[in-house]
Order: C-alpha cells, then structure tokens, then sequence
C-alpha cells in the first residue's frame, strides 16, 4: 500500500504485528534519519534495519494517533502519539515529531522520525 498522503505511512502498526520488516522499512525516504533515545542518529536503511529489526522479530504492537499534520509544499511535520507493547515488552508511549517528504511518484514517507522528543512513557 503506498501511502497518498502523510497521513496514510502509519501502517507500521500491521507491518510490525505482522514481523514485515521489509514493509516497515519501505515507509522511509531512502536518504531518512531517525533520532534514537541515546540521542545517536541513525540514516538510511542501514540505520533503520538494526533499529527496527528487534521489534519486527517479536511482531510488536503499535497503537497510534495522529495529533497534527502541517504541510509546506512537498514536506509534511507530524505529531504523533504511539503506543508500542509486545509479548515480553513492557508498553511504552512515545510522542513522536516525524518529518515526511512526499516522493517523484507523488507518495510519502517518512524522512525524519524523533520519538523521543517529549520522552517516554512506560506502562500501560
């Protein structure tokens, strides 16, 4: 499923249930970077992969709700609440800021994701 607006890249939450590593990783821009909790960023698919792997594997769950899309020209800011659990992962929520970019083929995915902006939550 290729998503036509910024809105439309959350299916993570299937891709992941479904341990579709290859899925999740086509929701980001090729040249995409991503804020991990260290503060350490991470690009491209090389980043992603080992970052996104250990969630895949263990088919996680994620929850989301989309506080606020602002778009200027072919560049999305996104604010988004997620919930992520799993089978032997204590639930956390994460407020997330993402940057989308939508593609020469007239899609979006995401550019740059910081989920740990806000902080984290652990619990129900």
């Amino acid at each position: 499923m290729s998503a036509k607006s910024p809105e439309d890249i959350c299916p993570i939450p299937a891709h992941m249930a479904e341990g579709d590593l290859e899925s999740v990783l086509s929701l980001y821009d090729p040249e995409a970077v991503f804020l991990k909790q260290s503060r350490e960023v991470t690009k491209g698919e090389q980043g992603l992969r080992p970052e996104l792997a250990p969630r895949a594997a263990i088919k996680a769950r994620f929850d989301f709700n989309i506080k606020q899309v602002v778009k200027a020209g072919n560049i999305a800011l996104m604010h988004t609440q997620w919930k992520v659990s799993g089978p032997q992962q204590q639930p956390m929520t994460v407020y997330a800021i993402e940057v989308a970019r939508c593609q020469p083929d007239g899609t979006w995915r995401w550019l740059i994701g910081d989920p740990f902006t806000i902080g984290r939550q652990t619990g129900a």
